[in-house]
């Protein structure tokens, strides 16, 4: 039964998503805004993920995460031996690995508002906080919606990282992908084609709503 992995990914999903909301929405304000070289280096780190492969971004958080790693010390604070092969280590890596599906979507998104409505908000004597929320992001939120939906289905289909940090430990850290892969290897093809089949059907539909999301965009 693939039930509990199913359930598994769309909370590792879900969960890693509203996490790059909190983090990545105010990281795309800040280089859509910020000037200087230092910009486009900090946004093409964030955007390495893209092109890096994922095995090899598990490796380096295998290491990162793992009980003797650089974080070791921390972990061990809170008495935590690892992250590695555990749910909060394929969050963490989820959230690095889909951080530019987010980012990049939500910062054109800002970079096209220019800065006539937030220097009004600002003139008005609005606080630059109450400035972003009620001005900036509201304008932004196409963007930010296209970028969540993004980020959503690339976590729902990762591969490689969850392999490499998550291993594969049913109930714990065994996700959709890795089912599949584990039914091709036993020969399971029927299960494994409806699975694959949910999921191109949803990857279907995330190109046909960002799509829909940037022509609305478009004419306004």
């Amino acid at each position: 039964m693939w039930a509990p992995a199913a359930v598994l990914t769309l909370t590792l999903a879900g969960l890693t998503t509203l996490i790059l909301l909190v983090l990545g929405v105010p990281l795309a304000w800040g280089l859509a805004r910020a000037k200087g070289w230092w910009v486009e280096l900090i946004g093409a780190a964030v955007a390495l993920p893209l092109v890096l492969p994922p095995t090899v971004l598990g490796f380096y958080l295998l290491i990162l995460l793992g009980p003797n790693g650089p974080l070791a010390p921390l972990l061990r604070v809170f008495n935590i031996t690892t992250l590695a092969f555990s749910f909060p280590g394929l969050v963490i890596g989820s959230c690095i690995y889909s951080l530019p599906f987010l980012v990049q979507p939500v910062r054109s998104a800002f970079a096209t508002l220019g800065d006539g409505a937030w220097e009004a908000a600002l003139t008005l004597r609005a606080a630059p906080l109450d400035a972003f929320l009620s001005v900036a992001l509201p304008l932004a939120r196409g963007g930010i919606a296209t970028g969540a939906i993004l980020a959503f289905a690339h976590t729902l289909g990762e591969f490689g990282v969850v392999m490499m940090i998550g291993g594969d430990i049913p109930g714990k850290t065994e996700v959709l992908s890795i089912v599949i892969f584990n039914d091709v290897e036993n020969l399971e093809w029927a299960q494994a084609g409806r699975i694959s089949a949910v999921l191109a059907a949803f990857s279907f539909l995330v190109i046909l709503v960002t799509q829909l999301l940037g022509r609305r965009r478009l004419r306004r």
